[in-house]
């Protein structure tokens, strides 16, 4: 798919390192207009293609008000002091009612969104599972394109459908704070079998005591599960974004992560596109079964006998689906 118009223009400025070409190539992935999403592709594509240095992938989450925006801030202007150059993806919740989101990542990072060799997204959900927009995997080829070595992503919060951010990242950070041993009840078992780092967040001053001791249970919750790498055991550490204290520890490890990586480091990235192409499937199938007004209106006659119970749901969706594909066929 030959690159053109728009797309030619923008993979141009974005093989420069032109914030304002990525930001643009970023909303284009973002449309839903079929024009668009043909642009995106061929644009996509053709940075998939440029040779690369190898980047990091980070995905963070964690239980609301633990602070993910400011740990976020902290340690990427700690890593901009270190000569790295940082994007960060932060996913938005869109309201499942209006679809609207309320994008205020750039206000809370104020300091990292306005500084040089940083480069700060928010973006609506849309309702995609996993807390990771549609176009996510898109958007970091984008911004690797544009010579951001590291990339952050933000999730929107813990849930089961949480873990799916890590079919995008290399390494999986949960944040907790202190005190939340007992949340750990609520906290999805999935979700902490994907974390290759827990930091308990704001851990100092007068919480650094029940941070030590939220950090012991964590430690042995972590030694019952079993760890995504065979060469990675995951780590607690405790950190606070607000005074700086432990953030050093905390990119040291991260560090020895990737540096532990070796020969699976090609292998992951691998695995990441061949799950993000199903997570694709999915959704596209999804969009088009929608889009389908047969298929749409045989659902709509279905759906008093499911909601009365004479009808089971993955019944109904496999009659769904085979009218889908007989309408096709």
């Amino acid at each position: 798919m030959s690159l053109k118009g728009t797309a030619q223009t923008l993979f141009e400025g974005i093989t420069r390192g032109d914030r304002m070409s990525l930001a643009r190539a970023i909303t284009l992935v973002e449309s839903s207009r079929a024009d668009h999403r043909q642009q995106a592709n061929a644009l996509v594509s053709a940075c998939s293609r440029v040779p690369r240095a190898k980047t990091l992938r980070i995905g963070l989450t964690g239980t609301p008000g633990v602070g993910k925006s400011t740990f976020i801030e902290s340690l990427g202007m700690l890593l901009l002091h270190k000569g790295h150059r940082v994007s960060v993806l932060a996913v938005d919740p869109s309201s499942a009612r209006s679809g609207g989101s309320i994008l205020g990542d750039k206000t809370r990072m104020q300091d990292l969104s306005v500084a040089d060799g940083a480069y700060v997204r928010p973006s609506p959900s849309r309702g995609s599972l996993g807390g990771v927009a549609r176009n996510t995997m898109d958007s970091i080829i984008l911004a690797e394109t544009a010579g951001f070595d590291v990339c952050l992503v933000e999730t929107v919060g813990v849930g089961q459908s949480e873990t799916m951010v890590a079919d995008v990242v290399d390494m999986f950070i949960l944040l907790l704070q202190p005190g939340s041993g007992d949340e750990l009840q609520g906290v999805k078992r999935g979700i902490m079998e994907l974390a290759d780092l827990v930091v308990i967040n704001k851990a100092d001053g007068a919480l650094e005591t029940s941070a030590k001791l939220t950090r012991s249970e964590i430690n042995s919750a972590l030694h019952l599960m079993v760890p995504r790498r065979p060469a990675w055991t995951p780590k607690c550490l405790r950190a606070s974004a607000v005074t700086g204290y432990n953030l050093e520890r905390v990119w040291d490890t991260v560090l020895r992560y990737f540096d532990g990586l070796g020969d699976e480091w090609d292998a992951l990235r691998a695995e990441q596109r061949e799950k993000w192409m199903w997570r694709e499937v999915h959704d596209l199938l999804m969009a088009r079964i929608h889009r389908d007004e047969c298929t749409r209106l045989f659902a709509e006659s279905l759906r008093a006998d499911v909601l009365a119970g004479g009808v089971s749901p993955g019944v109904a969706a496999e009659h769904i689906v085979e009218r889908f594909l007989s309408l096709k066929s």
